[in-house]
């Protein structure tokens, strides 16, 4: 296996080409995380109205009778929202909507937006912060891989598109974790079916507690093996696959018909995402999942734009309530105000996407990226992805591990929908080899 993921960092780096290294920033610029940013390099001032406040520290503690392990309430059930936007006024508000927003309101006369006030409840665990101070000065980019960090925010410090890219997939996350997920289509006509259910085995050595930038074994920082449940006809089916600081993504299968583990073909890019039936492309999972080499991704700047943000009554709805015809349900989701950064992602010369064109939407507090657009080759508004941000008490960070796709050229819509146990202990590394996966394979 050492070999394998060996050739695959060796391919990588070959894809990366001639791209320039990236330096880490000075001391006196790393500074700012102990003044004037937040320790994950948001700004910790709010805006001049107060309509973002300053941030005091996120949202740390449990509220009343919640148990490790129980889903995760909404601290915030009680507010109404300061408006909501439609149509008839959405040109007020122009300034502070997405291409997709705007696509919505004025496709669809029953879709809105509910804004409601913004808390800035992102956090982190001490050791987390400590981290991503040290990160602002080791971690560089060495064209598309990073190298020198671990245990944060890799670039709190923004200074180009590439480093929010990996911020992004950088972002806090447990150690170990348990994801039960359902994926659904729904289709033109507006009928849901499920396309994809099971459960996620996760691993993220990148956080895993008292580690250094050199333990993290062949540059692994995150490791899933998929186990499908549904539908019947692909139950038992499994993946299992390594994304890594190099940029690359080894994988595996076991296909229930052929009764044997083989390397998997590319788990990304515009791939159609084979959990959602197709409908959209695995480069679309959580908004955007690398690797990341075929395009310059272009840093816009920072503004602030209404983004869906502390999604907890979404996490705890059930998955039928939250699929509408053409969207999910607005009265589920709550949207803020947030300064965010924009990115513009283009093609590169030689590389070949079926989308040219995408711009990325990333919250300042956490990185995430919230809202993603792709554009076909014509110049079409092609997707629109929400990533719904939520507060994980127990971490306690704000994570992102829900989401909606939406085809706007074909009129149909992914929404994946998961359930998360934190883990005491990782799986142990023999568990993500393939001679594992051949292990786990039952019918």
């Amino acid at each position: 296996m050492k070999h394998m993921i060996a050739a695959a960092a060796l391919l990588a780096s070959a894809c990366l080409g001639a791209a320039p290294a990236a330096a880490a920033v000075t001391a006196d610029e790393a500074a700012k995380l102990k003044s004037e940013l937040t320790p994950l390099g948001g700004e910790k001032a709010g805006n001049k109205d107060g309509s973002i406040p300053a941030w005091d520290g996120g949202y740390t503690k449990a509220p009343a009778g919640y148990k490790k392990g129980d889903p995760r309430p909404d601290p915030f059930a009680g507010e109404k929202p300061l408006l909501t936007i439609t149509a008839a006024n959405m040109d007020a508000h122009a300034d502070k909507l997405d291409e997709g927003q705007k696509y919505l309101l004025k496709k669809y006369p029953d879709y809105k937006i509910n804004v409601y006030p913004t808390h800035r409840t992102a956090a982190a665990p001490q050791w987390v912060y400590d981290e991503t101070f040290k990160n602002a000065t080791r971690s560089k980019l060495d064209g598309y891989a990073v190298t020198g960090a671990f245990g944060g925010v890799p670039f709190p410090i923004v200074k180009s598109g590439t480093e929010l890219m990996w911020n992004h997939s950088l972002r806090v996350r447990p150690a170990a974790y348990s994801q039960y997920f359902n994926s659904y289509t729904v289709d033109s006509g507006g009928r849901p079916s499920l396309a994809s259910g099971g459960v996620n085995e996760i691993t993220v050595p990148y956080y895993a507690k008292g580690g250094t930038p050199d333990s993290i074994k062949a540059g692994v920082y995150y490791q899933n093996l998929q186990t499908t449940t549904a539908p019947s006809v692909r139950a038992g089916e499994l993946l299992m696959y390594y994304d890594q600081l190099d940029n690359s993504r080894p994988a595996w299968q076991y296909l229930v018909g052929q009764r044997r583990v083989r390397r998997a073909p590319t788990i990304c890019c515009d791939t159609p995402n084979f959990v959602t039936s197709g409908v959209d492309f695995l480069d679309q999972v959580f908004v955007f999942m690398g690797p990341m080499d075929r395009y310059e991704w272009k840093l816009i700047g920072k503004k602030e734009m209404f983004i869906p943000y502390n999604n907890n009554r979404l996490l705890l709805a059930d998955d039928k309530e939250a699929m509408k015809p053409k969207f999910l349900s607005p009265d589920l989701i709550r949207w803020e105000l947030h300064r965010v950064w924009e990115v513009e992602g283009n093609l590169r010369a030689g590389q070949r996407d079926v989308r040219p064109k995408r711009k990325l939407y990333f919250d300042e507090d956490t990185s995430i990226a919230v809202i993603g657009n792709t554009w076909d080759a014509q110049g079409t508004l092609w997707h629109t992805s929400f990533g719904f941000p939520n507060i994980q008490f127990d971490v306690p960070a704000v994570s992102m591990e829900i989401w909606t796709t939406m085809d706007f050229i074909k009129g149909n819509y992914t929404y994946t929908a998961t359930r998360e146990k934190i883990m005491d202990e990782p799986w142990p590394e023999n568990y993500y080899t393939p001679e594992a996966l051949s292990r786990k394979g039952v019918r």
